[in-house]
């Protein structure tokens, strides 16, 4: 049964699903900065675009947080297994639990990632001619 009506759910899942796609930039940034990726021979411009892209997502997941406060909104981490992650939303007194399968994690996750990514470079691109 849906307690949480469409628009509290979708903040609340832009935001989980942010949040993992932000630590996903992060990892990538570590490992890109470590060393890990012997096979670029010029980091500096990948480095520069997960970082464009880690502001935008921490700036966004800023706005989402303030508008979840506002609107008393949380998400908690239930349990996860080899196949599903399970979440409770409350919302004013109201919770809803939703189960979602792991892949389909990793497919919204690359979705944020990439429009993430094709922000980054937009507002790059945007800057130059500007100039």
């Amino acid at each position: 049964m849906r307690y949480l009506n469409e628009d509290e759910l979708a903040l609340a899942s832009r935001f989980l699903f942010l949040s993992m796609t932000i630590v996903v930039i992060q990892q990538d940034i570590y490992f890109l900065q470590a060393g890990g990726f012997k096979a670029f021979k010029i980091k500096e411009a990948y480095l520069e675009v997960l970082k464009k892209m880690e502001h935008l997502a921490l700036q966004e997941r800023k706005s989402l947080r303030k508008t979840m406060q506002q609107k008393q909104i949380q998400v908690v981490k239930l349990d996860k297994n080899d196949s599903f992650s399970s979440y409770l939303f409350l919302c004013q007194g109201r919770e809803e639990k939703r189960s979602y399968f792991n892949p389909a994690i990793r497919k919204k996750v690359k979705l944020i990632f990439e429009e993430l990514m094709e922000k980054s470079i937009l507002v790059d691109r945007y800057a130059s001619l500007k100039t």
